[in-house]
């Protein structure tokens, strides 16, 4: 065992470097997950594949074995679910996440979030949703229609977690920044298990959807990652959007709509087009991004005392729209 042949491909530096097939990223990352390599060899692979950069390949494989070793997040067979990422949190812009999470709720969807602090300095998804009653889950459990659910990475699978977390010492990005963005943590119940009620306070009317499907819903920062990441959801057939997000957040920029494609079965189908020219109103933002300013916001939106900014309006609208292809 081990990933030291692996590492002999992957580190010959960009020009060198050789890529991984799907099986061989799947045991590499296979054996990270399951604690079957040394500290020096994850420092290794970390540095190697940044880079080298990950193929979509590579991806599918990491995505693959990170699938087979999550505690899945259950859902009924016949339960729309779309699934937001959230890693990166509030720096400059209040997190909005929360509140597309809480709108696609509203619309009957179940909503499973899945994230962990990255940064110390940035406000997350999580405490926003703690000042709006909405507890950060400690089991995967169970997510029914009209519920948000949130459930720490290190729930999802610990050495995920750890992961991640090499970044705090190394300073740099590694595949797992990339693949929680891009993994679906939701397993369907068969027809006839029963669930437990919904214990969130947002519920709402089941939308026109043909059979119980899971979104996943990614973000890239930089143009390069828009490729290789739509280049994966090609590959692996995921039902997905992708947009360019808010400070490498899922959700829409409140103040300008970014270009959002839908993937199903391997077909891309451009969904919203990029809004161009100067804007004439900017919306009504909270001048404040910590988490109880963020979610009194986000409360007043839903109780209707402020609109919903029209990007973010659109996005549920494509989210419902890449569930019906």
């Amino acid at each position: 065992m081990g990933i030291g042949h692996y590492i002999k491909d992957i580190g010959r530096g960009r020009d060198g470097a050789r890529p991984l097939t799907r099986e061989h990223a799947a045991d590499l990352m296979g054996q990270v997950l399951d604690g079957q390599v040394s500290d020096l060899e994850i420092g290794a692979f970390c540095l190697a594949m940044r880079i080298k950069g990950e193929t979509p390949e590579e991806m599918a494989g990491f995505l693959d074995a990170t699938h087979a070793r999550l505690q899945h997040v259950r859902a009924h067979a016949d339960t729309p679910v779309v699934v937001l990422p959230s890693y990166n949190g509030a720096r400059k812009l209040p997190v909005l996440t929360p509140l597309l999470a809480c709108l696609l709720a509203r619309e009957g969807l179940a909503v499973v979030m899945h994230g962990t602090a990255t940064e110390a300095s940035r406000i997350t998804s999580e405490s926003v949703l703690a000042a709006l009653g909405i507890q950060a889950r400690q089991h995967a459990g169970t997510v029914t229609a009209g519920e948000v659910a949130f459930v720490p990475t290190e729930v999802l699978n610990p050495a995920l977690k750890r992961l991640l977390d090499v970044r705090r010492v190394v300073n740099l990005r590694n595949p797992a920044h990339s693949l929680v963005k891009l993994m679906n943590p939701v397993a369907r119940l068969s027809p006839s298990a029963s669930t437990s009620p919904s214990t969130s306070p947002i519920v709402g009317s089941s939308p026109h959807i043909p059979e119980a499907r899971t979104l996943l819903v990614s973000s890239y920062t930089h143009p390069e990652y828009a490729l290789s990441m739509a280049a994966t959801f090609e590959l692996t057939g995921a039902r997905a959007l992708l947009l360019r997000g808010t400070e490498g957040e899922v959700v829409a920029d409140a103040r300008r709509l970014p270009q959002i494609d839908a993937f199903v079965n391997g077909t891309r189908t451009p969904l919203v087009e990029a809004q161009t020219g100067s804007l004439l109103k900017l919306p009504e933002l909270p001048t404040h991004i910590d988490a109880d300013s963020t979610a009194h916001y986000i409360q007043q939106v839903l109780n209707g005392q402020l609109p919903v900014p029209a990007p973010i309006a659109r996005q549920v609208q494509a989210a419902l729209q890449a569930l019906a292809l």
